[in-house]
């Protein structure tokens, strides 16, 4: 991939201008009649998912497939002790690698080191390879998907990584934020994730988040500056009037802020074939794991 400009907007924080992906990316999601969904990362299929349909309270069946693999190559040792920028180390890695969801645009890195005591806890995804997510009134899923089988706490290099996790120098676990789960799937980093959570911490992670194009969010901005107009055509005197313009006018610079960094929906592709494809492969994972 080209390298594109990057916007640095703080401490931990930068967006990638991504050129020369136009998609389809190679980690995608695709879909079929009736709900199905698959999660796709080249030619290789990792994981099934069906809605189903309970009200206003939709869930998502999953079925994860062997077979996925990082795009990142594994942190060696010296660089987790070392003063290396993650956010800047972890760009230039997504943006030589295979097996992403990067496809041209701008997409985020973001360090975050707190979450809600849910995200980690009972939304964090355990079981394999099936799975069920709720979301609440439409109101969002909002926890963890790993992609492959999670290591015991004390397979090899879970133990390597946890005396790491003691030290406060593990390297952040790369997090891709999945619109229509309000949630994210992890991309990078499955076993550290479980050696900092085997010592009693939050896992420190890095976001990767699609924001909207520049002229999407211009546009954006220039009918919320049309609407905003027309809020302030009101009585400029009269009782309460200067407070409600302050608000008016602080409501509108937060909101237009926002704009350049918000979340677009979740682009998905058709799958080939459609359902009877999603079907057949449905069919052969269950068959190979029947109890699920």
């Amino acid at each position: 991939m080209n390298r594109g400009r990057r916007e640095l907007l703080g401490p931990g924080r930068l967006v990638l201008n991504v050129r020369g992906r136009p998609g389809p990316p190679w980690l995608r999601f695709e879909k079929a009649q009736d709900g199905r969904l698959l999660l796709r990362q080249g030619d290789r299929p990792v994981m099934l998912g069906r809605w189903s349909d309970c009200g206003c309270c939709p869930e998502l069946s999953l079925h994860r497939l062997d077979g996925y693999r990082s795009p990142l190559p594994p942190p060696r040792s010296t660089a987790l002790r070392s003063s290396v920028n993650w956010p800047h180390q972890y760009a230039r890695w997504l943006e030589d690698a295979d097996g992403t969801p990067l496809l041209d645009g701008r997409w985020e890195l973001a360090l975050r080191t707190e979450f809600p005591p849910y995200v980690w806890g009972e939304e964090f995804v355990r079981e394999w390879p099936g799975g069920r997510l709720e979301l609440y009134c439409g109101g969002g899923w909002s926890g963890i998907l790993p992609l492959r089988r999670l290591s015991p706490p004390d397979a090899g290099r879970v133990k390597a990584y946890r005396k790491h996790a003691r030290e406060g120098t593990l390297a952040p676990v790369l997090l891709w934020t999945v619109a229509f789960l309000d949630g994210c799937v992890i991309l990078d980093g499955h076993d550290r994730a479980v050696a900092a959570l085997a010592e009693g911490r939050t896992p420190e992670c890095l976001l990767l988040t699609q924001v909207p194009d520049e002229n999407d969010w211009r546009r954006a901005a220039d009918e919320m500056a049309e609407g905003h107009e027309r809020r302030l055509r009101g009585p400029a005197h009269g009782p309460g009037v200067e407070r409600q313009r302050a608000a008016l006018e602080k409501g509108y610079a937060e909101a237009l802020a926002t704009l350049p960094y918000g979340l677009p929906p979740t682009r998905f592709w058709p799958l080939p074939g459609g359902a009877p494809t999603w079907d057949a492969l449905a069919a052969r994972a269950m068959f190979q794991c029947p109890r699920d």
